[in-house]
């Protein structure tokens, strides 16, 4: 059941280091929401907290709330193993177990919840597969390693990892910053199957890439060197592209700077 995420107030700390100030955002279910910026700004430390990953560096902090239909991640009262369960993520560089097979692959997380029948087992690695585009490829194959895929293959294996475990939200880190284009494209177009299922945060580097796949947009920027990054406008994202609030954007998205 894809959820609601409202960000209120966040300010992320690594140490000493004041990373990101004061970010306040609504993401909407079923929707996939954009973060784009310069280097540096802040916004895969932004994408870290929703699941409280920004947590696992040694001496990073959060303040603020991250609400998860209404439910603060950050209480004292919730286990964040259980909001990582909940919150999937998708990482920059493809990372299955390489010496573990594909079918090994996808069911990791129910295992390690102790789930033990084969054949729910091999139920949800069906399921997770078709979701991720990737049975086709793979089904005469599933006892081979993971890492025997081809680059754009290993991420569709994945995110099929990722939903497996049915999450609410799907986070994705540059999912296609290491991948050729065709396997970009791949990966695009299920991104846009994806989301009549669940809540998509993506960060990118790529513009055309944000403008194809997203329906908002955040924009992340610095103040200086040395400052905190900041959410400069979240919109629609025809709109940030075509008529952005602020000049900082522009020039963000003309190419006039970052």
């Amino acid at each position: 059941m894809a959820k609601r995420i409202d960000i209120k107030d966040l300010n992320l700390f690594y140490g000493s280091f004041h990373a990101v100030d004061g970010v306040t955002l609504a993401v909407p279910p079923r929707n996939v929401t954009a973060f784009i910026g310069p280097s540096g700004c802040g916004k895969s430390t932004v994408l870290r907290s929703l699941n409280r990953m920004h947590e696992v560096i040694p001496g990073a902090r959060a303040e603020g709330q991250v609400l998860l239909d209404g439910e603060d991640i950050y209480s004292a009262a919730v286990d964040p193993v259980s909001v990582r369960r909940t919150i999937g993520m998708v990482f920059q560089r493809p990372n299955p177990f390489p010496t573990m097979s594909i079918r090994d692959n996808v069911v990791a997380g129910l295992r390690l919840a102790g789930v033990r029948d084969r054949k729910r087992l091999d139920e949800v690695a069906e399921r997770a597969l078709r979701g991720a585009n990737l049975w086709a490829e793979v089904k005469d194959r599933l006892g081979k390693p993971g890492g025997g895929l081809s680059g754009g293959q290993q991420q569709r294996l994945c995110i099929a990892r990722a939903i497996a475990v049915q999450p609410d939200v799907l986070l994705m880190d540059e999912p296609c910053s290491a991948l050729d284009p065709i396997s970009t494209l791949a990966i695009e177009d299920l991104i846009g199957e994806l989301k009549k299922d669940y809540t998509i945060v993506i960060v990118t580097h790529n513009m055309q890439q944000a403008a194809r796949v997203s329906d908002q947009t955040a924009f992340f920027n610095l103040a200086g060197v040395g400052q905190p990054g900041k959410l400069i406008e979240v919109d629609d994202t025809e709109k940030i592209f075509s008529n952005p609030s602020t000049k900082a954007t522009e020039d963000y998205i003309s190419g006039r700077f970052g």
